[in-house]
């Protein structure tokens, strides 16, 4: 099996088979995550939903979506991949992909629909995160991102009554920590605590350097006491390069609650002392959450992310055993490109305006995501099959650390994340070939 299917390069064929593959292969109530996703034994047959992105439809919704030619009627507004997935599968006899025109009106028909679905969730008394989870798993609407990732990440606890004094509590203590921990003479440090504020503090300014918002010395400056103060507090692993990628989509997600309009024209001058200090310990206890799951990842060697790279190469063997022997006979390493991607979780390797929504997921995934990050890696390096095997040695190298994503859009993003999820489904239950 080859790159979703098929050998052909032509990228929709690519993605209308992976999607046909998914449609044949799932039946039933299918939940994102790998907690409540379960394998049917009975002969599989097509569903009347798509899995991940439309399991939280009731009886109607699914009777509608399931009619010849209301494939419309399934879809997600903040994803036109995910309407195109919707349409395939509710559409069994079809095996075209729908027009644009078809999938932008089956988006914006939904978009009311969703929205409601989310707001239900959270003005719960006490949400349920298991239904935020699958929800969340194929994007959140920006301006409820801020709080879903607080509960989805466990920082704000999913009772109501107690959130807002938990939250003030925790936003206090990080002030503590700061005033304890970096608000100090270096006559106060540690050899080694001064050697890393002093990495920090050059990694800061190459932090998403394409973007300009990040090159504001307040904005630099916020990142700088947010990994000073994680890293005291986390000595076993202390900073490691990658770790200032990670804090930023929680920047982002977090600031947008304060600051209006496109993040080109955001201008931390609007921001009082609390909003940034309550910023900053979002993102420090956020972080930290998110971090937790994976600790082995960046201590001494990060053995952690060694063990997902060679995962990672013996399911791309699996999956796609042309472009596996063509870069063991080219003398390519995993390693060597596949480490930054695990390190900063592919932040450097796609566009930043999708960064937030590839971010959706990795938090709906919760505590499987490293499980997951594999199949989305091999999802990721597939979508060149055909490109890496015309390639030697050097252009491979050249090619993989430029990768042509500049120009992606939520479509090319969810063709790799339906992919993955594809792929998960069908390995998952036979593990045996990524035995670490």
């Amino acid at each position: 099996m080859s790159g979703g299917g098929g050998s052909p390069s032509n990228t929709e064929w690519r993605f209308n088979q992976t999607l046909r593959n998914v449609q044949g292969m799932l039946k039933g109530r299918s939940f994102p995550g790998k907690v409540l996703l379960t394998r049917r034994s009975e002969p599989l047959s097509p569903p009347d939903y798509s899995p991940r992105f439309e399991s939280e439809h009731d009886e109607d919704e699914r009777k509608e979506g399931s009619q010849e030619g209301e494939g419309q009627a399934s879809g997600n507004s903040f994803d036109s991949a995910s309407s195109k997935k919707s349409n395939l599968l509710s559409t069994s006899s079809s095996n075209s992909l729908p027009d644009a025109q078809g999938l932008v009106s089956g988006a914006r028909a939904t978009d009311s629909a969703r929205i409601a679905k989310f707001t239900t969730e959270l003005s719960r008394t006490a949400v349920i995160l298991d239904k935020l989870r699958e929800l969340s798993w194929s994007g959140v609407p920006p301006y409820m991102r801020p709080n879903v990732w607080r509960l989805l990440l466990g920082y704000a606890p999913p009772n109501k009554d107690r959130r807002e004094g938990v939250l003030t509590r925790k936003r206090l203590e990080y002030v503590e920590c700061v005033s304890q921990y970096y608000d100090i003479p270096d006559s106060e440090r540690s050899d080694e605590e001064i050697t890393m504020l002093r990495q920090i503090a050059v990694d800061c300014p190459r932090t998403v350097p394409d973007v300009t918002f990040f090159q504001n010395p307040q904005i630099q400056k916020s990142l700088e006491r947010i990994l000073y103060t994680w890293a005291i507090r986390h000595p076993a692993s202390g900073y490691v390069q990658g770790i200032n990628d990670l804090v930023t989509p929680f920047l982002v997600v977090f600031l947008s609650e304060h600051l209006e309009g496109n993040m080109d024209t955001w201008s931390v001058d609007n921001l009082s002392a609390q909003d940034i200090s309550n910023i900053e310990a979002d993102c420090y206890w956020c972080l930290s959450k998110f971090l937790d799951g994976m600790q082995d990842h960046y201590t001494f060697a990060q053995p952690g992310i060694q063990r997902l790279v060679f995962r990672l190469k013996e399911l791309v063997r699996r999956i796609d055993e042309p472009v596996s022997k063509h870069i063991e006979e080219q003398g390519l390493e995993f390693l060597q490109f596949a480490f930054r991607w695990f390190n900063c979780l592919l932040i450097r390797e796609v566009p930043f305006h999708l960064v937030t929504r590839l971010w959706d997921t990795y938090l709906a995934e919760g505590d499987y995501l490293p499980d997951f990050l594999v199949y989305i890696s091999a999802s990721f390096l597939l979508t060149w099959s055909d490109k890496l095997q015309k390639l030697d040695f050097q252009e491979m190298v050249m090619f993989l650390q430029h990768l042509p994503t500049r120009t992606w859009a939520h479509h090319e993003l969810e063709m790799v994340l339906s992919r993955a999820y594809m792929w998960h489904t069908m390995f998952k239950s036979s593990p045996s070939h990524l035995a670490s």
